[in-house]
């Protein structure tokens, strides 16, 4: 396939291109680089797959820029671009929110209008349904998103079922449960909680522990848009990790990987967070084939690894 993937110098971006081009596919890569982490991180993450011969990568803003030329030829997109975080969603920041998850998806649908793709994939998040009434959540769960950030990916998302309900583009939005693994954005609890492992340095911990969340190892995510790209299904599907796991029986798993004790240093919960979350994913099993492969000890051990060769990224 001839693919475009937005936002592919980040986390899951970059993992996805990877996974594309061993695949065989052409692989047209844009980011816009906002500030939200070092540049330099997101440079980093796209190392493995800069030199290769159906890999290209342009600086693009998805919400100013034009969109006509980059679109030439594409017959799948993965629109993963965005403005990311829970907390930093409040006050003021909202403006960035607004612009790089609701303005640039809906130029970015505009631009496809009329194209002949094969699919328009984009990565939701699991916040849109703030704190669900019934665990596991399916599809059907009324979304009542308790952040900012929530609010715009909902809104996006609503986007791409308008565009395809109205323009008969083939949107499929994946709704992601808490993604992890190398490459893990610097301000994400496993992210910390490694970091802290490898330094010494305490982690902060938000809530009791008690708190659970449904994780799930980036190469499982990326399997599973690839498999919604070339399925005939359209539409919104959860992909999660396939168990619910409390955040202290995280730190028990990272004191057996890393050989050592964390030093946790417990603080109150942050606006916006939710208390749990669990994915169903019967309909993405059903629709094209979704499995969760990786345990969270298999993925934190993995991304451990990653760490120690990283140091940089974690000095």
């Amino acid at each position: 396939m001839n693919t475009l993937v937005t936002g592919a110098a980040g986390f899951i971006g970059s993992h996805l291109c990877e996974h594309l081009l061993a695949a065989g596919d052409t692989v047209r890569a844009v980011d816009t680089f906002t500030d939200y982490y070092a540049r330099a991180v997101k440079e980093r993450n796209l190392l493995a797959s800069t030199g290769h011969p159906r890999f290209t990568f342009a600086e693009v803003d998805l919400a100013s820029d034009a969109l006509d030329e980059l679109l030439d030829g594409v017959e799948v997109v993965f629109h993963l671009a965005g403005q990311p975080g829970v907390r930093p969603s409040w006050g003021r920041e909202f403006d960035h929110y607004t612009r790089h998850n609701i303005q640039a998806t809906q130029r970015l649908l505009e631009a496809v209008r009329g194209l002949p793709l094969r699919k328009f994939v984009y990565a939701s998040s699991s916040s849109i349904y703030g704190d669900a009434e019934t665990l596991p959540t399916s599809e059907w769960t009324v979304p009542r998103p308790i952040s900012p950030y929530g609010v715009t990916k909902l809104a996006a998302e609503h986007l791409c079922e308008l565009y395809r309900t109205g323009f008969h583009i083939p949107t499929a939005s994946l709704r992601l449960f808490t993604v992890y693994g190398p490459r893990q954005r610097p301000d994400m609890a496993f992210h910390r909680l490694l970091r802290a492992a490898l330094t010494g340095r305490g982690f902060e911990l938000y809530g009791d522990g008690t708190q659970t969340r449904d994780f799930t190892f980036v190469e499982d995510v990326v399997v599973a848009m690839r498999r919604a790209a070339i399925s005939g299904w359209c539409g919104v599907a959860n992909i999660g990790g396939g168990a619910r796991i409390s955040m202290n029986d995280v730190l028990a798993i990272v004191e057996r990987v890393t050989g050592g004790p964390v030093h946790v240093q417990a603080t109150g919960t942050k606006r916006g967070d939710v208390r749990h979350t669990g994915a169903d994913v019967k309909l993405a099993r059903d629709a094209f084939g979704y499995r969760p492969g990786t345990t969270v000890p298999q993925g934190l051990a993995a991304m451990w690894d990653w760490m120690n060769e990283a140091v940089e990224v974690v000095a």
